[in-house]
């Protein structure tokens, strides 16, 4: 099983209802961020390097709610920094889930054991977790030992009392079909997770370490080889399968990159959650005065290694909407 079935009715249905209206340009989801301020400093993150005053800044609660609203999307992932240091991100969480939004919390997981009991089991709420790997591998990405441990106790406390938990694992140049291999097995098999996103690294500008980040060959090459075995079919990925014959290189796709905006403290971002050239006041500003054509593999260089689920899972998503024959023989791959 990849995306669950109650969530992709209703995204397919939101589609189908823009193309109706004529909308050509539309939010799938929201990538809300409420505060930059985390309690890691991660060597792939550019999203912390902020001064003190932004850090210690936090999103009201009308102010979340309000964001979507505006953009109307039907899935909302709460992201950062470390969501789960917001005092009253619980109370987000329970607005949003009220409206019916699927809402992913991203988190390290830290704090989770500490503040599980402010949230409650529902088919609109999954926790996501960040898991770059097994024990070594991922304690050194996220720069502190210890952290996979914890993790790995949150998730299965977080199973125990009837929540949906997810993972989000961001894979770098150093990464093998092997690594891969093991820490998707690990997660699908033995911790049991009910899905898993997974997404070549990005490269933020500011972020400590700018050695590892995969090209757009090496990404293909990389995924070519991990999926090869056919593991691929039953890992329960929370991808749409053009979205992982994308990454596979098997099909290419233009960036959507308003299908995934991005909201933070300062407003909307532009033009995407990965790339900061200002922000708008208003979503219908965000879409309507970004010169969305400047941006994109071959347009803007800060694109051209960019095979990032924010930009092009909306494009695979759209797609199996447009041309269900391509999504059936995507699905019959996976």
């Amino acid at each position: 099983m990849a995306v669950p079935v109650r969530q992709s009715v209703k995204v397919g249905g939101y589609i189908v209802s823009q193309r109706l209206r004529r909308r050509h340009k539309y939010a799938l989801v929201l990538e809300l961020e409420p505060l930059f301020q985390c309690n890691l400093a991660c060597a792939g993150c550019g999203k912390i390097q902020h001064p003190d005053h932004v850090l210690k800044r936090r999103m009201p609660v009308q102010d979340a709610i309000a964001a979507v609203e505006e953009c109307g999307a039907p899935v909302v992932s709460i992201a950062g920094g470390e969501p789960l240091v917001h005092p009253e991100i619980d109370l987000i969480a329970a607005e949003l889930i009220g409206r019916k939004r699927f809402v992913y919390l991203c988190t390290n997981a830290l704090l989770m054991g500490k503040k599980m009991d402010r949230f409650k089991p529902s088919p609109y709420f999954a926790w996501a977790v960040h898991m770059d790997g097994l024990r070594e591998r991922h304690d050194r990405s996220v720069c502190r030992e210890g952290v996979f441990d914890k993790a790995v106790e949150a998730i299965l406390e977080a199973k125990g009392r009837g929540f949906r938990v997810t993972t989000n694992t961001t894979f770098f140049s150093h990464d093998t079909p092997q690594t891969i291999r093991e820490v998707l097995d690990y997660l699908n098999d033995e911790l049991r997770v009910d899905q898993m996103m997974i997404s070549p690294a990005y490269a933020y500008e500011k972020a400590p370490d700018q050695d590892h980040f995969p090209g757009v060959e090496q990404t293909r090459r990389l995924f070519r080889a991990a999926f090869a075995d056919g593991r691929r079919r039953r890992w329960r990925l929370n991808h749409s399968p053009l979205y992982l014959d994308f990454l596979e290189g098997r099909v290419d796709f233009p960036c959507t990159a308003w299908g995934i905006p991005s909201y933070s403290i300062f407003g909307w971002q532009r033009p995407c959650y990965l790339m900061g050239d200002g922000y708008a006041k208003s979503y219908r500003e965000l879409i309507e005065e970004t010169d969305w054509d400047r941006y994109g593999r071959g347009r803007d260089p800060r694109c051209d290694n960019c095979m990032a689920h924010c930009g092009y899972e909306p494009t695979a998503i759209t797609e199996m909407v447009r041309a269900p024959h391509r999504a059936l023989a995507a699905t019959l791959r996976s």
